[in-house]
């Protein structure tokens, strides 16, 4: 395989590439890198014009015309919705007299969620698509690309390309073979394990919680969730990123892979927590409330969270981005990574000492977090 025998496209949207060309490039195991997923956000209006994440995904093919791999990219116009954050670099460059949007990401938008931003199955790809994506970057005048949440495997394929890699912490519950939610108590502190009880009996009092999958989630579900949604977005973000038609697309194409779970005061649901459910992970997306209860966010986005991963064997919990109380509830530190290319040489030495400091800052940050979990020291 040479470079010279490929050949790589700009698509107009995912939803221009066909669905089983798309999904054939990955094992599954990801829900946010798939065609239902990403074709969601597109139809439902929650990228697109007039949303600053405008579609540009890449597509690779072989001499023969065959989709050999893809990147799920969007010209950006500012960078809201990414959750690794640049807007120091953009002011920097900004006031050196350059224009630092639009920029190239490679990511699953409004999803701080690890998984692959290379689409394929063959890993010699790899360096190809990243090339190619920098050419679109020089032929469009972009300053840079960038790569958000790449699952660490991934990681050695952007610096084999030259992209300069940066680290995050974020807060993920693994599964150490429980059989139930007492058994992980089991692996607490004597002091944490009590703490856990007290919070989620706080939680409960008046309430009761339903999971909710598949046909089982209705439209009147997604209308209560989309008040939730709402009231959490406009206090972090001050407009929701999804529209209210991405819940019922989402719903339609991928609910036997949710999970809603919902709180109600009687007959009225007064919270929800919205997962989904991955090949290894549970994934936790979206939470809201209409009555601000003791540790009812705990209760729904942790707890219950780690509930569902043991009943359904999965080996972690991804709970989203930040969060240093998870630490308390169980969540231990893990690095997360992005990989960036810049374009101009001097920028790009800027940046790249920037990273360097910072790496090691958020390496001694993982150490400090790792030595204070709740779990008994042996």
């Amino acid at each position: 395989m040479s470079e010279a025998s490929l050949t790589a496209r700009v698509m107009p949207s995912v939803s221009h590439v066909p669905r089983d060309v798309w999904d054939n490039l990955t094992d599954g195991d990801n829900p946010f890198v798939s065609h239902d997923f990403l074709t969601a956000l597109e139809q439902s209006g929650s990228v697109g014009p007039g949303t600053g994440w405008d579609p540009a995904p890449i597509v690779m093919e072989d001499r023969s015309g065959l989709v050999v791999g893809a990147l799920p990219s969007y010209a950006k116009g500012h960078s809201q919705g990414e959750y690794v954050f640049d807007h120091a670099w953009a002011d920097a460059w900004q006031r050196a007299g350059g224009n630092y949007y639009p920029k190239l990401q490679i990511a699953a938008p409004f999803t701080p969620a690890t998984g692959p931003r290379i689409l394929t199955r063959h890993a010699a790809y790899g360096v190809p698509l990243l090339r190619a994506a920098e050419q679109l970057c020089v032929s469009n005048g972009l300053a840079s690309a960038h790569a958000t949440f790449v699952e660490p495997a991934q990681m050695a394929l952007f610096e084999n390309a030259g992209w300069l890699a940066r680290s995050d912490i974020q807060f993920h519950w693994a599964n150490r073979g429980y059989a139930g939610f007492d058994d992980f108590l089991a692996a607490l502190s004597s002091r944490k394990r009590k703490a856990i009880r007290k919070e989620r009996a706080a939680a409960a009092q008046g309430l009761t919680f339903r999971h909710l999958s598949g046909s089982e989630i209705t439209e009147a579900h997604w209308d209560a969730f989309w008040v939730f949604y709402q009231d959490t977005g406009a206090r972090k973000w001050g407009t929701p990123y999804l529209t209210r038609a991405a819940f019922s697309l989402l719903g339609e194409r991928m609910g036997d892979q949710m999970i809603l779970m919902l709180a109600y005061d009687g007959d009225q649901p007064v919270a929800g927590a919205l997962n989904f459910i991955g090949g290894s992970a549970l994934y936790g997306r979206y939470w809201g409330c209409t009555q601000d209860r003791p540790f009812l966010h705990f209760e729904l986005c942790y707890y219950q969270a780690i509930d569902a991963a043991i009943a359904r064997g999965l080996s972690r919990v991804e709970a989203g981005a930040q969060g240093t109380h998870k630490l308390a509830r169980g969540y231990e530190p893990v690095q997360t990574w992005s990989a960036h290319w810049i374009a101009d040489p001097g920028f790009r030495a800027a940046v790249a000492d920037f990273l360097e400091r910072e790496r090691q800052g958020t390496d001694a940050d993982q150490l400090f977090l790792g030595e204070r979990t709740p779990f008994r020291k042996t």
